[in-house]
């Protein structure tokens, strides 16, 4: 089953459910809010994506945590991203031997159809 990842009030996380409903594909969501995703989630993510993907610098908790000064290495950004699950580009989602991060209509019609 396809599971996807993030936040109800975030914008791509919106698209990526409407989509998913659009195309009658089933699937969980998992709130981060509700539901924190431990490191050993994240650990199995980074099979299929690397770090800079899954670590969102364009966001406001990255600006509000002034990561940017602390010039992060890819195990600080791993720790980070367990430790605060808001820094995680949204919506990930777990297929069974592959991860999308982000809305990509494109990817989406690739890899879920």
């Amino acid at each position: 089953m396809i599971k996807v990842y993030g936040i109800k009030n975030c914008d791509s996380v919106r698209k990526a459910l409407k989509y998913l409903k659009g195309h009658a594909l089933e699937f969980e969501f998992i709130d981060f809010r509700e539901t924190p995703v431990s490191d050993k989630e994240i650990s199995q993510w980074l099979k299929y994506s690397d770090i800079n993907t899954l670590f969102n610098t364009r966001g406001t908790t990255y600006r509000t945590l002034k990561l940017k000064e602390l010039n992060l290495d890819d195990q600080d950004k791993k720790i980070w991203l367990a430790k605060e699950n808001m820094l995680i580009k949204r919506p990930v989602i777990v297929l069974d031997n592959d991860l999308i991060v982000g809305y990509n209509e494109n990817l989406y019609n690739e890899k879920l159809q």
